[in-house]
């Protein structure tokens, strides 16, 4: 995997970075995979906008991917190395013994041709999805299970890997790329190996354009608007927060610096070890 740059023929292309895709073999998508991807536009069924900035973009299909990977002691072939415009992550596809397809994340290293297999009985190699309480300690993994059976939910995006550190007769504890330390139960799957795509956080898409092919519409500052718009719109000059000096905040009235969005008594709490930021 590497980045493409480009000759400064333009304004946009002088800091434009995208992916030059080597690792990816397969152009097209299996496509008993894949459902239609329906647009919302950020709107909901009254039509009125709840998420902003989404809009427009290129026609997407969603891949399925097998997150639960239950498919226990059989063995699978990686057929194709695939872009997946729903993630940053590239996935690869497998095909088991007895034909099925299932598309995965593509770990860093993976090969076309690789026999993989997930279970207790598989190896501790790149792709394989094992118990936490059979893979060796310090082993990068990720697609990481929080409830046993219910599939990966944590650390699927590029180029992420979590680090398990110790694993006793209930509970694993394990690092997360944000430097939390978290206690999973010992028998939540995770797979070997980093997510693929590292170079992922270095591109640059050059040109607003580019950001609209993705779907993503403009943003315009609350400092920008006009008070009716925002409670920072408003004000002689610029001013922070509407010619007054309160607090910026979200158009919806919450404090957008310095406020704990998590709930103080959360069911999660007694399974996190180290917060990603220590407490002073």
């Amino acid at each position: 995997m590497g980045l493409k740059t480009f000759r400064p023929l333009t304004p946009s292309l002088r800091f434009t970075a995208l992916s030059d895709f080597s690792e990816i073999t397969k152009s097209k998508p299996e496509w008993s995979l894949t459902e239609p991807k329906k647009r919302s536009g950020g709107r909901n069924a009254h039509g009125r906008c709840t998420s902003r900035h989404i809009g427009g973009g290129h026609k997407q299909r969603y891949r399925f991917i097998d997150f639960k990977r239950n498919k226990t002691g059989m063995k699978a072939v990686v057929e194709s190395i695939e872009y997946d415009p729903n993630r940053t992550a590239h996935i690869a596809l497998l095909k088991y013994e007895d034909n099925e397809k299932r598309y995965i994340i593509a770990p860093v290293g993976l090969k076309v041709g690789t026999t993989l297999q997930s279970g207790p009985d598989a190896e501790p190699i790149v792709g394989n999805a094992l118990p936490l309480n059979k893979i060796p300690l310090g082993v990068q993994i990720h697609n990481i299970e929080l409830t046993s059976g219910r599939g990966a939910q944590i650390v699927r995006s590029a180029g992420s890997a979590a680090i398990l550190m110790s694993v006793d007769a209930e509970y694993a504890q394990i690092r997360l790329p944000s430097g939390e330390i978290r206690r999973v139960h010992a028998l939540c799957l995770a797979t070997i190996g980093q997510v693929g795509n590292l170079d992922h956080e270095n591109i640059s898409l050059g040109k607003a354009g580019r950001k609209r092919w993705l779907g993503v519409r403009p943003t315009v500052r609350g400092m920008a608007m006009n008070p009716v718009d925002h409670p920072n719109g408003g004000g002689e000059g610029k001013s922070k927060g509407g010619g007054g000096r309160q607090h910026l905040v979200s158009p919806w009235g919450q404090l957008a610096k310095g406020l704990k969005t998590r709930k103080k008594q959360k069911p999660s709490d007694r399974f996190i070890v180290e917060r990603r930021k220590k407490k002073k």
